[in-house]
């Protein structure tokens, strides 16, 4: 027996479709218009589209950049803290000088917007003219300039645990405390805001443990202020013989060792990747994006502390 012929339309050319698929059609028609229909037989709104958000701006750390390699494999492990603190997050880097990739190469291939998060620890220079210009340098952008990291009570923590690491006793009672001292060794700026800002530095490291912190440059730019040998012997004159070197540099670099050299006891390492920092620079992101709407930001301005 042979089978029937398929169903045809008028002109014989083109197969109908069979009764089951034209029920199927109308079943699936009418249970999605009856999903529109509520038990009561009101009819249901249609959910909304959800809404289109625009990604949150990049966060792009500012280095200033050193000869030396470990201070670039020091932050790139610092940035891969912060990617792990906040997935999904864009974080890029850009360097003020001596490092790729540069500051103005990263800006140039960034879209959108971008919060510049500079990795220093005080106002100077930098921070108030390289790179807001840096900034203004790339119209396509909407751009922010946060804070610089500095001071802060995350920087605190920071270094009460790099001078644990490098032997500062945990338990430093009455007696050790009056023969001890800690100098808090920088960088220098000509700019007064940043002696500033270490002093506060200083002052809240001194509260943390106790004794006495002296803050020394590198490169000491004003009359006032003290080399690292100098606080030695300015702590030394006060009794203050157990004298241990805090280092405050993000990175290690020329002058980071220059000043652990000077260190007639201990010597703690940089800052590098400790977990603070990576808070410290998310913290200084979200207030800069909480502060005003992203705009283009002009030379020397800045969000504030």
């Amino acid at each position: 027996m042979t089978p029937s012929n398929p169903l045809r339309d008028e002109s014989g050319s083109t197969p109908l479709e069979s009764t089951a698929h034209i029920m199927d059609r109308i079943t699936r028609q009418l249970g999605s218009q009856l999903a529109l229909v509520s038990r009561d037989g009101r009819r249901r709104t249609a959910p909304a589209p959800a809404p289109v958000t625009a990604p949150p701006p990049a966060l792009v750390v500012v280095a200033h950049g050193s000869r030396d390699p470990r201070a670039l494999a020091t932050v790139t492990a610092l940035i891969e803290r912060v990617r792990e603190l906040r997935p999904g997050l864009t974080v890029r880097l850009g360097h003020i000088e001596l490092n790729e990739p540069l500051l103005t190469d990263t800006l140039a291939a960034a879209t959108g917007s971008a919060v510049l998060v500079p990795l220093l620890l005080s106002r100077g220079y930098h921070v108030k003219h390289d790179i807001p210009e840096a900034a203004a340098g790339a119209p396509h952008l909407d751009t922010r300039v946060a804070a610089p990291l500095g001071p802060h009570p995350l920087l605190v923590d920071a270094l009460h645990d790099r001078l644990l690491e490098a032997g500062w006793p945990a338990g430093l009672g009455q007696a050790g405390r009056r023969t001890a001292g800690v100098i808090l060794a920088a960088a220098g700026s000509r700019d007064p805001d940043s002696a500033t800002d270490t002093r506060r530095t200083a002052y809240l490291l001194a509260q943390r443990l106790g004794v006495p912190v002296v803050p020394a440059y590198a490169s000491p730019t004003a009359a006032s202020a003290l080399s690292v040998p100098g606080a030695v012997r300015a702590l030394a004159a006060r009794g203050r013989h157990r004298t241990a070197v805090a280092s405050y540099f993000t990175a290690p670099g020329r002058f980071a060792t220059q000043c652990a050299d000077a260190a007639p006891w201990i010597a703690a390492a940089p800052l590098g990747a400790h977990p603070a920092m990576a808070r410290l620079l998310l913290h200084r992101y979200d207030q800069a994006r909480a502060a005003a709407p992203a705009t283009q930001v002009p030379p020397r301005q800045l969000t504030s502390a």
